[in-house]
């Protein structure tokens, strides 16, 4: 039972008891403490439906929302999903600085550093001497 029908029920009842509401202090009292019942029967009915209301508006922006963030975030991914053996690590020369480097700066057989500003060129022979990195097979 909701509230309004709570409040229509002891209005009845009120009416149904024959109580004095025109001479009757105690009847004055009760008349007005229903009629003010009914006003917040109604005001709380008016809350229910704007929160169920505001509910619904928000399940449809969070889809709205997931959508773009599948969007939005499956796109950086794609991004992120690069091939390690793409890219390769070497060491200037001139100023010790680790550089990573893509395959296309490799086809072109000189980098230039970006810490010192030195070209030096790429030595892309296999020869390792290092007695035992992993990308040796020795």
């Amino acid at each position: 039972m909701t509230i309004s029908e709570k409040v229509a029920y002891l209005k009845g009842l009120a009416e149904g008891l024959a109580i004095d509401t025109e001479k009757s202090k105690e009847g004055k009292l009760i008349s007005v403490i229903i009629g003010i019942l009914e006003e917040v029967g109604l005001s709380i009915e008016d809350l229910e439906e704007n929160t169920a209301a505001l509910g619904e508006e928000i399940d449809a922006i969070s889809d709205d929302l997931s959508d773009v963030e599948e969007i939005v975030y499956d796109e950086d991914e794609d991004e992120d999903d690069y091939d390690e053996d793409d890219f390769f690590e070497t060491e200037c020369p001139n100023c010790g600085e680790t550089l990573v480097i893509d395959e296309s700066v490799l086809d072109e057989g000189s980098v230039q550093c970006p810490s010192c500003k030195e070209k030096f060129a790429i030595d892309l022979s296999d020869d390792c001497d290092c007695g035992g990195c992993d990308d040796c097979e020795e």
